[in-house]
């Protein structure tokens, strides 16, 4: 029986890519339409790239407790993600630490 879900994958369980140094709970993918029409309303509060893939993160305050983690990948492809801002005020400084990330 076929599924419409992503294969390999357990339905509800929502990552960012490997090259993020940090995971966070209660994370919400957002369809392409609904991540980009927020963020063009959003403050972005920070930017990095991934020195080796050329991967950049932005992430965008949308609400007073919510951000918008906007993942873009070199050739143009953005996928959204939803978190807690204090979830990820706790990893914020990861990015900071990792070798293979700086500020954009």
């Amino acid at each position: 029986m076929s599924s419409h879900g992503a294969r390999g994958r357990s339905s509800g369980t929502v990552r960012l890519p490997e090259t993020v140094p940090f995971t966070l709970p209660a994370l919400n993918r957002l369809s392409w339409e609904l991540g980009s029409r927020v963020v063009s309303r959003a403050s972005k509060v920070a930017a990095w790239e991934h020195r080796s893939t050329g991967r950049t993160l932005g992430v965008y305050d949308v609400t007073e407790n919510t951000v918008v983690l906007a993942v873009r990948t070199p050739v143009g492809r953005e996928r959204f993600y939803g978190a807690a801002k204090a979830d990820f005020e706790e990893k914020r400084t990861r990015l900071a630490e990792a070798d293979d990330w700086r500020r954009a």
